[in-house]
């Protein structure tokens, strides 16, 4: 017979949960109604009188080529970010899986990164390949290659694409370490009797195990390239050169923000919203049935 838990005050669980409720509301339902409201007006940018158009500011969007432009590049650097990110991760923990001797010490600089704002990792990676001071950029041109993202739009998005995936690699390496020391060893080690190669117990026996983990990580991995690399993008490329890393959440602040088009922006920011809500929901019913638990 199974017990079952309650509280002999009725009020006492909404007290409990009271903090919470707020706090979503503050920061997640209120905001997200505003948007939803302000992307159905005509504003000036100082706030002095406002229009109902309906969904006249969605219908501009997407007759607008910048924004539709937006959206393969959103599309690029969102999978480029989350591929590497997760791949280099899963690598580095399974390096650190296996090692004995200062363990530790490599498992803590691994984690480092995930202490680093994404404004400072984006400073960092500038730096680095900086055309005139950048170190990267230095070993570059000794192979013969002018390293300049100031002016090559590919350059720029594979600098914010490095900067952002390295940022993250800290926090994908914590959820794969440990989930492989979840893993029985006695699983990997009835594989080796039976004669299986490295590379096929780890296909064939570990990496199946770490289908939640996977699973879990890559809805984080897009949600993270879609809201959480503004700052890497701002801190490095500004969006720039000519628009060439400037993604939809990034396009939402610079016509909000810059542009003053507060209506547009809005409009942006209620689509960014639903297409990883959509995203999400896809992953979850699609995704979700090849995992493993």
């Amino acid at each position: 017979m199974q017990k079952r838990v309650g509280f002999d005050i009725w009020w006492l669980a909404y007290v409990l949960v009271a903090s919470q409720l707020v706090i979503t509301f503050i920061f997640f339902i209120w905001p997200a109604a505003q948007a939803l409201y302000q992307s159905l007006l005509l504003e000036d940018p100082f706030g002095l009188s406002r229009e109902f158009i309906w969904f006249e500011n969605f219908a501009a969007l997407f007759e607008d080529d910048a924004y539709l432009d937006a959206f393969e590049r959103t599309a690029v650097f969102s999978l480029a970010t989350t591929v590497l990110s997760m791949g280099l991760a899963l690598a580095f923990a399974v390096m650190a899986d296996r090692v004995i001797k200062g363990a530790t010490g490599y498992k803590t600089l691994l984690i480092w990164p995930y202490a680093v704002a994404p404004a400072v990792a984006g400073v960092l990676w500038f730096f680095l390949f900086n055309p005139t001071i950048g170190i990267i950029a230095y070993w570059l041109r000794l192979f013969g290659y002018q390293w300049n993202h100031y002016l090559n739009g590919d350059e720029a998005m594979v600098l914010v694409v490095i900067a952002a995936a390295w940022k993250q690699i800290s926090y994908n390496f914590l959820f794969f370490l440990a989930g492989l020391q979840s893993i029985p060893r006695s699983l990997i080690e009835a594989a080796a009797i039976d004669g299986a190669s490295p590379w096929k117990r780890f296909w064939s026996v570990v990496f199946p195990l770490l289908s939640p983990t996977t699973f879990f990580l890559l809805v984080v991995n897009v949600v993270y390239a879609f809201f959480d690399t503004f700052g890497i993008i701002h801190a490095t490329t500004s969006g720039g050169p000519a628009k060439a890393t400037e993604i939809l959440v990034y396009k939402v602040f610079n016509d909000g923000f810059i542009g003053l088009d507060l209506g547009g922006s809005a409009a942006q920011s209620v689509i960014l919203m639903s297409i990883v809500i959509g995203l999400t929901v896809v992953q979850f019913r699609y995704i979700e049935r090849r995992v493993e638990y």
